[in-house]
């Protein structure tokens, strides 16, 4: 894993990042942005251009444990002067309030460093740490689905985006769980080197797709699988693949299925609670989300593209499901448009 900055020294005009270590961090919070950046300093480099200084700070420096049990190595955050910081990334832990309970030092470092830094931004529940330092007062922000609500709770005056895998809101950057983090460190790449060096990034990550910052965070492909088990795996899976047809009925699903049409109906419906005509509408909005995200089709070929037949009724999907238009949505989400 990329990792310390002991070995890293800075070069004129590289940024100088630091990755915030606290114990009890997920390691991949830390180690997902970390390798974005590794990656995308050597890109910069091989064209000519300066990159990024990275380095792993904590409190007092040294190994500090992960959550995974895997020590990292760190400075300390006394060695920089925070005038100098472009970039600043905290990381999330599963029990974050308990760790928060004995960080108010760092809680304090991040609020007087975040006044100088060009970017303050968090991974996961990281988010906790930067409401707690005051940065997201009044601002739109994204954690981990799981602990959308009690961010909320803790900190009512966040607006707390429970769809989103990042945000930005001026300086103040958040993600979603986990792995979101690479998403957001491929958006802080692109902000600053341009779209062609993180889509050279994201390559040489072997990403399957570089993710907008409105994905949504839980598919309903997944939460289909979540609540069902296997028993609807094949037709959901088929499903997806059809959405473009007009024939999506009660019935063709549940011949599909080989059930009756009546039981196949009250078992879908007990087991995935909902009914099979909220569900392929949940399939087909997601789906135009998608295409709303990332590509540049115009929106009524995308309502033919996801079986909607045309824009009238996926707007009406659009406004019954999200309160907003097809239209607003791109422009407010999309990344390609």
């Amino acid at each position: 894993m990329p990792n310390n900055s002991d070995f890293l020294p800075s070069a004129p005009g590289q940024r100088l990042v630091l990755f915030v270590a606290f114990p009890g961090m997920c390691m991949l919070d830390m180690a997902g942005p970390q390798t974005v950046f590794w990656c995308a300093d050597r890109v910069m480099q091989e064209r000519g251009r300066p990159g990024y200084a990275r380095h792993t700070v904590s409190l007092e420096g040294g190994p500090v444990p992960t959550l995974e049990g895997v020590p990292m190595l760190t400075e300390a955050l006394s060695a920089f002067d925070t005038a100098g910081v472009d970039t600043i990334v905290v990381p999330g832990a599963p029990n974050i309030e308990q760790v928060l309970v004995h960080a108010q030092p760092l809680v304090d470092w991040l609020r007087a460093a975040a006044a100088s830094a060009r970017r303050t931004t968090s991974v996961c529940s990281g988010a906790f740490v930067l409401a707690q330092a005051g940065l997201l007062d009044g601002k739109r922000a994204a954690t981990h689905w799981a602990l959308s609500d009690r961010l909320k709770e803790l900190h009512p005056t966040v607006e707390i985006d429970r769809e989103a895998i990042f945000i930005r809101q001026g300086g103040t950057w958040t993600s979603a769980g986990v792995t979101a983090g690479i998403d957001l460190a491929l958006a802080l790449v692109e902000a600053d080197c341009g779209r062609d060096v993180a889509l050279a990034v994201a390559r040489e990550l072997v990403m399957f797709v570089k993710r907008p910052g409105g994905h949504a965070q839980f598919s309903a492909l997944l939460e289909s699988q979540l609540s069902d088990g296997d028993r609807f795996e094949e037709l959901h899976l088929w499903l997806a693949d059809n959405l473009a047809s007009a024939g999506l009925t009660v019935e063709a699903l549940a011949a599909r299925a080989l059930m009756s049409p009546r039981n196949f109906s009250r078992v879908y419906k007990e087991t995935t609670g909902r009914t099979p005509a909220k569900a392929v509408e949940m399939f087909r909005l997601e789906a135009a989300r998608r295409m709303l995200e990332d590509s540049s089709r115009n929106i009524d070929q995308i309502a033919r593209d996801c079986g909607f037949g045309d824009e009238g009724r996926m707007r009406q999907c659009f406004q019954r499901n999200l309160s907003v238009s097809p239209s607003a949505y791109r422009e407010q989400r999309g990344s390609a448009a």
